[in-house]
Order: structure tokens, then C-alpha cells, then sequence
């Protein structure tokens, strides 16, 4: 199979897993109309063409939190990455380390802190949800800081889980999940050896070493249901403000209000993200919520934007909206599906070539040269 695009990937990614895989990666809240309109209204942005200003330099590198970045872009933090591929957290954090970008691990990933973070020239990212057990919190931040972790990663937009329909459907959840999944297994032969059998232990790392016991993916669904917090307010973080010495960067932000809040806070940074389309379906696309966000912060708190990035030219059409940087989620999850890190490697290696181009013909040198001057109405 020709992979030369984002597309390409998740059809390879398709083949390969499980459907109560792909369909939990792929898939969105409710009725999934968000999770639509984040890749269509991207795509609707218009940018204005420009040509003959010699673009033989180009730099696609930025500084962000006191680091360089190749490009503007950071791997979003994905729960259960190391389901994807044999130690998939680590085999991601491998490519975006070769690439000069930051990965994010989640707290709900398999592969632990203390297992990827050695294997990377710089520091990597940790993401946190609020949750009730405040003992794990404190544990991960520990555990983190002490692995060199400089950037916190804490999500907001998901005090409850999403009404995800798809994952009742393919086995995810509901009856029979367990006997649904394990049939799955033995028809998607690659992945079973690759992942199943080779890519053990296939427990929560995080929490299972905060535990001191497995947590497995049967609990997974448990464990967070019965910790995730809907009582969360801004007083919630404030003590994790004063433990964290790092840049705390605040996702799952669509309102100019709340950004205005988070740079009242003291955050560094804020990611506009309605959680890929995963929580509460009718909202805004990112890339319709982000340019009033930009207006109301912009040079106050770094703005990163995700949700619906599918290719170099998106990364570029987010910067013009308002965002300092971005995060893939969804397309580095397929890529690391179908081809494990070397596919997460030639994905990010495509993303450059396509904002370079993308650069070249709107007549842009730097990424601070992207800006709200290169958009059109294209209506």
C-alpha cells in the first residue's frame, strides 16, 4: 500500500486493528457532528496566494517554553497509545525525540513514566486529568518531575466522559466486551503478535505503578469513571500550580473566557481542543473557536490548537487563525497503527514537506511570518 498522506495511514490503520480499536481512535461523541466539522472547517480556510518572493529559505522551527522546535507541532497526549503498537508510548516518543518535537505522554498510557522518558534526548510532556484520587496526582507529579518531564499537560474538558456510541458498538464497552475484543484479536493476526502476545504487559503504567498492582484494560473504563471529577473548578489546580517548577498548559479551552481565566491563573500556555470531537458533540470546531480566543490572549499565554489537523497545510491554516503551535492526536495514532515509529517518522517528515509547501506559495519564510494577513473569505 502507497502511504503518502494522513488518509493513507488510517486505512492502513483499519486493516490492521481491531475494530474496538480503531473505532475508539477514530471515533467521536453523540452524533460525531463535531468531530466532523473540526477537518471540514479547517479545510474551509482560505489562504491568500502570493509568488515571486524568492522563498529559497525557509525556517519551520519555533521556541516554545525555552525549547526548539523543528516544527510547530507536539504529539498530543492519546490515552492507551501502547495499544496501538508493541509499546506504542515509547516507539512515538522515539520518532517525535528523532524530529525535534515534543511528546505528550498521557497519564492513562501503558507504557509508564519511568520506561519512556530514558530513551529520549529531551524531555518529554505528561498530561493529567483532574481526578478524584488525589494521591495518584500527586504521585505522577512526583514521578515526573523527577524523570526530567519540564511541561504539564492538564486536561479540562473532561470532568465526565463523552457518550462515545461507537465503543459500545465494537466491544470497547458493553456486553460481551471482553469475549468481543478477544475475537477481534485472533482475526487481525499482525497485531495480535505485534501487540497482543509481544507488546505485554497490557496494564494502566501509570497507575498500576502508583497502585503497586496491574491495572488492566478490563478496569480501565472502571477506573476512570469512578474517578473522574465534575465538582472541578480553577481552586482545583491552584495547589498543582504551586508543586509544578514547569511550564502548565491548560487543554480542552474553547471560550475566550476561559482563556481569559487561565491567563488570570498564572497558566503558560492553553491548547484550544474540544478533545477531538470526543466530548460534548455540537460545539465549536477548534478552528472556528480559535481566532476569538487569539483576539482575547494572544501574546498574554501561548495558544496551541488540535482537533481536526490532517496534514501540513492544516498546521498552517491554525497558525494564521491565532496558534503559536499545534498537537496531533488522531493522524500520529494511525501512522503508529500501521507502521509502528517508523510511520509516526515519515508522517512528521510529510507534515514538514507540506507546510513548506504550503509556506512557499503563500510567500511566508518563518513560522512567525504565519499570521491573520494570509487569510481570505472564500465565500
Amino acid at each position: 500500500m502507497i502511504i503518502s498522506s494522513t488518509t493513507d495511514y488510517r486505512a492502513a490503520a483499519q486493516k490492521r486493528l481491531p475494530p474496538f480499536l480503531f473505532h475508539y481512535i477514530d471515533g467521536g461523541a453523540y452524533a460525531e457532528k463535531t468531530l466532523a466539522r473540526n477537518v471540514e472547517d479547517l479545510a474551509d480556510v482560505a489562504l491568500r496566494q502570493r509568488v515571486l518572493k524568492d522563498m529559497s529559505q525557509l525556517d519551520t522551527s519555533i521556541e516554545l517554553f525555552g525549547e526548539k522546535l523543528s516544527i510547530p507541532v507536539a504529539l498530543a497526549p492519546v490515552g492507551l497509545t501502547g495499544m496501538f503498537a508493541r509499546r506504542g508510548e515509547v516507539q512515538a516518543a522515539i520518532a517525535a525525540d528523532k524530529k525535534g518535537i515534543p511528546f505528550t505522554m498521557s497519564s492513562v498510557s501503558v507504557c509508564p513514566i519511568e520506561e519512556v522518558a530514558p530513551k529520549l534526548q529531551r524531555p518529554m510532556w505528561f498530561q493529567l486529568y483532574v481526578l478524584k484520587d488525589r494521591g495518584f496526582l500527586k504521585n505522577a507529579l512526583e514521578r515526573a518531575q523527577a524523570a526530567g518531564v519540564t511541561t504539564l499537560v492538564f486536561t479540562v474538558d473532561m470532568p465526565v466522559p463523552g457518550a462515545r456510541y461507537r465503543d459500545a458498538h465494537s466491544g470497547m464497552s458493553g456486553p460481551n466486551a471482553a469475549m468481543r475484543r478477544y475475537l477481534q484479536s485472533v482475526t487481525h493476526p499482525q497485531w495480535a503478535m505485534d501487540v497482543g502476545l509481544l507488546g505485554r504487559p497490557h496494564t494502566l503504567g501509570n497507575i498500576s505503578t502508583y497502585m503497586g498492582k496491574n491495572v488492566s484494560l478490563e478496569d480501565y473504563m472502571g477506573y476512570l469513571g469512578a474517578n473522574f471529577d465534575p465538582s472541578i473548578s480553577w481552586r482545583d489546580l491552584e495547589w498543582i500550580r504551586d508543586f509544578w517548577k514547569g511550564p502548565m498548559v491548560i487543554k480542552g479551552i474553547l471560550d475566550p473566557e476561559d482563556a481569559k481565566d487561565a491567563v488570570r491563573f498564572g497558566a503558560d500556555g492553553i491548547i484550544v481542543s474540544n478533545h477531538g470531537g470526543r466530548q460534548l458533540d455540537g460545539v465549536l470546531s477548534s478552528a472556528r473557536a480559535l481566532p476569538s480566543i487569539a483576539d482575547a490572549v494572544k501574546g498574554q499565554i501561548k495558544i496551541l490548537a488540535d482537533s481536526g489537523i490532517r496534514n501540513g497545510l492544516d498546521i498552517v491554516r491554525m497558525l494564521a487563525l491565532g496558534a503559536d503551535c499545534t498537537m496531533i492526536g488522531r493522524a500520529f495514532i494511525y501512522a503508529l497503527a500501521a507502521q509502528g515509529g517508523t510511520g509516526v517518522s515519515h508522517l512528521l517528515d510529510l507534515l514538514e514537506k507540506e507546510m513548506r509547501v504550503a509556506m512557499t506559495l503563500t510567500s511566508v519564510k518563518s513560522v512567525s511570518e504565519i499570521n491573520g494577513n494570509m487569510l481570505v473569505q472564500s465565500r
